[in-house]
């Protein structure tokens, strides 16, 4: 099976947005402003997309418009990663506030594979 210049494209972008949201939740755990980095490393999609795809796409004239063409693909998988990886990086806890709460009724009726930790005040 061969992909289109526009799928290899797209799957580039993805590729970065999974690396710099990464990168971006990991320098997160350790400097509050460390997720910025790595959305500043959004200004290199446009290297990471040539070094591997060599063309662009017919859509696409000139390699000025890769950071435009690719925000939107590039933001989101950027987005996700940085949370997953802050996430899992910091052993993330949830509260439950309330005895009424979604939370706590899928916990105590065993849909969830956490304990509920109930906050104070």
């Amino acid at each position: 099976m061969k992909l289109t210049v526009e799928h290899k494209f797209s799957l580039t972008v993805y590729l970065w947005g999974a690396i710099t949201g990464i990168v971006s939740g990991l320098l997160a755990y350790y400097n509050e402003a460390g997720w910025l980095l790595g959305f500043l490393l959004y200004l290199l999609v446009d290297r990471f997309v040539m070094a591997i795809v060599k063309e662009l796409p017919e859509d696409i004239p000139e390699q000025r418009v890769i950071l435009r063409k690719a925000f939107w693909g590039w933001f989101l998988f950027w987005l996700f990663f940085t949370m997953m990886s802050y996430t899992l990086v910091t052993n993330f806890q949830p509260v439950c506030y309330s005895n009424q709460s979604l939370l706590y009724k899928m916990v105590e009726s065993g849909n969830a594979s956490i304990k509920c930790i109930f906050a104070m005040g």
